[in-house]
């Protein structure tokens, strides 16, 4: 009987008995490929997307029946919410750099600044209506985690985005 006791095979066989740390450690790396396109000053939205879904594979932990409910409803969601951060950038070019603001009348102002009130309102009627959509389908537990999962996603997308953002040199900070 061979054993393979090489120091290097003795060190990861922690990975190959652990299916968590294998999946945690698999997310970690496809999250820190996609976002260093940031760092090459342009986003990739499909790896961004693709580390998102990993992120929230991981940290809702579905059962397969969840899952199927659960992604019909977020790609739904995803879908609409990219619509309409979209038409709210195209209504609000026109007030992006302050010397423009100069130039235009109060009441034109006055109509931008409603019209960003008025995406706002439709933003949460849109949140609002896919919680419901998700806690009439799945557990409000798993809604928790849902949202709980999305903040967190935000932040390490943002402390990435920034260089890093914690004193590890840009790691992954470990979620409970």
């Amino acid at each position: 009987m061979l054993i393979n006791s090489s120091p290097l095979s003795n060190r990861f066989s922690f990975f190959r008995r652990n299916r968590g740390m294998r999946l945690l450690s698999g997310f970690l790396l496809l999250l820190c490929c996609a976002l260093s396109s940031f760092s090459q000053g342009r986003p990739d939205e499909e790896k961004i997307e693709a580390a998102k879904v990993s992120f929230f594979t991981q940290k809702l932990n579905l059962t397969a029946e969840e899952a199927k409910i659960f992604w019909p409803i977020y790609n739904d969601y995803q879908r609409e919410q990219n619509a309409l951060r979209k038409a709210r950038m195209q209504k609000m070019i026109s007030f992006r750099k302050i010397n423009e603001i100069e130039e235009m009348t109060d009441n034109e102002i006055e109509s931008l600044i409603f019209n960003d009130f008025d995406f706002r309102q439709k933003e949460l009627n849109m949140e609002r209506r896919y919680y419901g959509k998700l806690k009439s389908n799945l557990s409000i537990k798993v809604v928790g985690k849902f949202y709980r999962a999305q903040e967190a996603f935000k932040r390490e997308l943002l402390n990435l985005y920034r260089g890093g953002g914690n004193s590890r040199g840009g790691q992954m900070r470990p979620h409970q």
